[in-house]
């Protein structure tokens, strides 16, 4: 679901060359969601091995960061804790969507539809946590870091990104500006098109700086979050009906202040139903406020012996094709080790 603010956020493209040499840390959940959506069969069903077990999101780690890794970029993949108390309507609101979905799947394939199967079958996934134990356990074998964070995975990744050594925030959603992230990088992939439910799109790497964001929308932090809880975010998921993202960029810029802000849509707020009312102070508390820790930063080796196991043994990917894609991990590594001797002549 997600914060959707993209009409009024300045963006700029990037070459994934331009990253080369910099660390970002990857929202973990949103990118193994996307992964699990996208990476499907022709009749909407995921990747699975002879057991019928789910393998799309190991698809999507292996191949994708591969060749992000080729392109010399260090990455952190950060994965959720514990969801605030105020998530709770979201997860209701998720899983009533997949109920929705799994009736119209069946309708579509009774119907051999494969359009309405692809469709809704995206929409069928579920992260389990077998999947992302053994997610963590190969990203750790590519030598790419694994942070746990305590809370929310996006605040974490938002607030490594504050700290110096990282160059970003990598996620799909908007969430990490309002916790404050310096940058945010999406549709990080060397791919140039991607599959929608409406069709093939045109994609490419997109930059937010969040200075900018406060240059060009003439607001700061405070009055992003208040944008953001009017229009919805994950903790009040309806926001205020009737107020877009152009309306509530006008609203905060003309009250400014938090309290004035939440003061003129005081009546909105009280004509929600009581399940969608919601308490702004306390969400703003969340971002401003959010459950992180400082992680350090161990680049392990690749470990090639236990991926083939997880992939080849335990899943069935192709040997020769997982060969292929090591050798370009063999040559990387090649290329720093010789770059560490030659600091020594």
């Amino acid at each position: 679901m997600g914060l959707n603010i993209r009409e009024i956020i300045p963006r700029k493209e990037l070459e994934v060359s331009d990253l080369k040499g910099e660390t970002v840390c990857v929202d973990a959940f949103n990118i193994l969601y996307q992964f699990l959506s996208t990476i499907r069969q022709v009749d909407g069903t995921p990747l699975m091995d002879n057991k019928k077990r789910v393998t799309s999101h190991l698809s999507g780690i292996f191949y994708r960061n591969i060749n992000l890794l080729s392109e010399g970029i260090k990455l952190v993949y950060v994965f959720d804790g514990k969801p605030p108390a105020l998530k709770s309507k979201t997860r209701v609101n998720r899983e009533a969507g997949r109920d929705l979905a799994k009736e119209r799947y069946d309708q579509a394939k009774q119907e051999e539809d494969l359009s309405g199967m692809r469709r809704y079958g995206s929409q069928l996934i579920r992260l389990e946590d077998e999947m992302i134990e053994e997610s963590k356990e190969l990203l750790e074998a590519m030598g790419i870091v694994v942070v746990q964070a305590p809370g929310e995975g996006e605040a974490e990744a938002a607030y490594l990104s504050r700290k110096k050594e990282v160059y970003a925030a990598v996620s799909q959603d908007y969430d990490s500006l309002l916790f404050g992230a310096k940058s945010l990088i999406q549709n990080l992939t060397m791919a140039r098109k991607r599959r929608t439910i409406s069709g093939w799109i045109e994609i490419k790497p997109e930059i937010i700086e969040l200075q900018r964001v406060f240059n060009l929308l003439e607001i700061n932090l405070d009055q992003l979050i208040c944008l953001g809880i009017l229009v919805g975010t994950d903790y009040n998921p309806k926001g205020i009906p009737g107020i877009g993202q152009k309306r509530a960029l006008d609203i905060v810029r003309k009250y400014k202040q938090p309290v004035l802000i939440f003061k003129s849509v005081e009546e909105q707020i009280s004509n929600l139903s009581d399940e969608d009312k919601f308490n702004w102070q306390e969400i703003f508390e969340l971002f401003h406020k959010p459950n992180v820790i400082d992680a350090e930063f161990n680049f392990g080796k690749i470990n090639e012996e236990k991926i083939k196991e997880i992939l080849v043994e335990r899943h069935d990917f192709s040997e020769e094709r997982i060969n292929r894609q090591l050798e370009k991990l063999r040559d990387l590594a090649e290329k720093n080790k010789q770059k560490g001797l030659d600091k020594w002549f």
